[in-house]
């Protein structure tokens, strides 16, 4: 064969080999790459974690900081239902005690918290009163009930926003920062916790004071809620009618949000003693004041006295002294005998 033809068809050869060569490293790793991908593919995704870890409630925390921060000797971890709560424990500084007064915080107040509670608790005491302050659990918010609508959803959207009430209107603008500046705050509560579960859980512990308050053997026993726990403890009496209970004070008082009936309705039917003290150049305040005012009137409630204080917002510590000289004194003037318990 002539050479120039041999080195013509070499050629030819070598240019159809030459694209297959090229795809040749291509195709022999394709079969690595495939070998991993039906591994891959079979290898379950990792599962999102949708469980929230459990919160604390703020409660809780304010009571763990206390037991750091108080004396032993004042702590009390009381029982009620499945749960132990703080209550702090004062006995009075002398040696024949008027009675037993329990003190219940406002909604995101403390066990000592240092309007009304705190002061009351440490001064009571010299005046020859036993004080157990008890810890309540968080108030319920509005939002909760968000939990039960779709997420995305117009109605979820306008319960998980909130809205302010005129009760926590005045709280804010309240120069004196008094009660009501903590009770219409919604720290974060029990995930799905309903209105009636919590009402429970707060009656509950009203329930295990008032046995830990029997057994100290007290004269009498006077129940004061600050806030929100004025509405508490005037519940608790309108539904257990035969407590060991025929004294109520209530300093500045909150309907909490979604309960009811209001306090104008609730306090006038109760037939105990009640002071009710409240701070009058407070709109609000003052204008609440006035419905129950009217109320005992028309209940015709002769052991109901509402007691008018000063606000000084520029001057806390005066604030607390005026209120413990005013209930001191309804205390002196106006304590209702404790009833005969009955014969077993």
């Amino acid at each position: 064969m002539p050479r120039t033809l041999a080195t013509t068809l070499s050629c030819c050869c070598l240019a159809l080999l030459l694209p297959y060569a090229a795809t040749l490293p291509a195709e022999t790793a394709a079969p690595d790459a495939a070998a991993t991908t039906p591994d891959a593919a079979a290898a379950p995704a990792p599962a999102a974690d949708t469980q929230r870890p459990e919160v604390a409630e703020r409660s809780q925390d304010e009571a763990l900081a206390l037991q750091e921060q108080l004396p032993a000797g004042e702590q009390q971890q009381l029982k009620a239902g499945e749960e132990s709560f703080l209550a702090l424990w004062q006995p009075a500084n002398k040696g024949d005690a008027q009675g037993l007064v329990i003190l219940l915080p406002g909604a995101g107040e403390s066990a000592d918290w240092p309007q009304a509670i705190g002061p009351l608790r440490s001064k009571l005491p010299d005046a020859g009163w036993h004080t157990l302050s008890l810890t309540l659990p968080d108030p319920q918010p509005v939002a909760t009930a968000a939990a039960n609508t779709e997420p995305g959803s117009a109605e979820a959207s306008a319960l998980a926003e909130p809205t302010a009430t005129p009760e926590a209107s005045a709280a804010v603008a309240s120069p004196a920062n008094s009660a009501p500046a903590s009770d219409s705050s919604a720290a974060a509560a029990t995930p799905g916790q309903t209105p009636e579960q919590h009402a429970e859980r707060v009656l509950a512990r009203i329930q295990a004071g008032i046995e830990f308050a029997q057994q100290q053997k007290p004269k009498s026993i006077v129940l004061l809620g600050h806030g929100t726990g004025g509405y508490w403890a005037a519940r608790y009496l309108s539904e257990h009618k035969t407590a060991p209970i025929q004294n109520l004070l209530l300093v500045a008082p909150l309907l909490p949000e979604q309960f009811s009936p209001p306090l104008d309705e609730l306090v006038p039917k109760l037939q105990l003693a009640v002071g009710d003290f409240y701070y009058k150049n407070q709109q609000l305040e003052r204008t609440a004041a006035l419905k129950r005012m009217q109320a005992s009137k028309r209940q015709k409630s002769p052991a109901y006295i509402q007691v008018a204080m000063s606000a000084l917002p520029g001057n806390p510590t005066t604030e607390q002294e005026q209120l413990y000289r005013r209930i001191r004194g309804w205390l002196s003037l106006h304590l209702q005998a404790q009833a005969a318990a009955p014969a077993p």
